[in-house]
């Protein structure tokens, strides 16, 4: 929860100092020793923000970019506990990453087709966290972390800005935004679908260790101010 709150804060800084802003649906594929221990397809969020818009006078900027995915997610149906077997309840758990990068952007190109590239440095968090919900509503009941770690992260990427509606408002220009980056992560401790048994009423972790590189695609839209 207070990692949630802490994002939170953060993206609201960025969006409300930010001149553009923007994000959208990302898919991370795991590369090298990562793809070795984990061969799932993550998928998430990435939000955004810099401080001024590129133009043609000032083609390089700075920012933030922020992104969260779930690179594995296991639910099961269990007993609520021996003495009450009669009562089940769904335990959820998943595989996640959290990111935070310094951005800088190039985009030299004032068309409506704008070519950029990028590069990044910052610092990811991977944990896994285990929930138990109702069966019927769905309703979260207890939840907790079982294993993170931290790990610096650096990367390069390109995409294209694809102009969609100026005017809007206080928005001058709305762009589709289509990206792709390679994403260095150096050497973390991790678990992965599977990671986690229960062996005599006591939880096991197969701890997995490796850098934790990614390749990700993303789609979405970005506003200039």
């Amino acid at each position: 929860m207070k990692k949630g709150v802490l994002l939170f804060i953060i993206l609201l800084a960025l969006k409300t100092n930010a001149q553009t802003f923007g994000g959208g649906f990302v898919l991370g594929i795991p590369q090298g020793e990562f793809k070795a221990k984990v061969n799932n397809l993550g998928y998430g969020i990435q939000l955004q923000g810099t401080i001024f818009s590129p133009s043609a006078l000032r083609p390089i900027t700075i920012g933030l970019n922020a992104g969260y995915m779930i690179y594995g997610d296991e639910t099961s149906s269990r007993p609520l506990s021996e003495t009450i077997p009669d009562v089940y309840v769904n335990v959820n758990r998943t595989n996640n990453i959290a990111n935070l990068h310094l951005l800088f952007q190039v985009s030299p190109f004032m068309g409506n087709v704008r070519p950029y590239c990028e590069g990044l440095f910052g610092a990811a968090y991977l944990f896994t966290t285990t929930k138990v919900e109702s069966e019927n509503s769905g309703t979260g009941v207890f939840e907790s972390t079982n294993f993170d770690d931290f790990t610096w992260s650096y990367g390069f990427g390109g995409g294209l800005l694809i102009k969609l509606k100026e005017n809007l408002g206080s928005v001058n220009t709305l762009f589709l935004d289509i990206k792709a980056r390679y994403i260095f992560g150096t050497e973390a401790e991790y678990l992965k679908e599977g990671s986690v048994r229960i062996i005599n009423g006591h939880a096991v972790y197969d701890v997995l260790k490796s850098k934790t590189d990614l390749l990700t695609i993303s789609i979405g839209a970005v506003a200039y101010f």
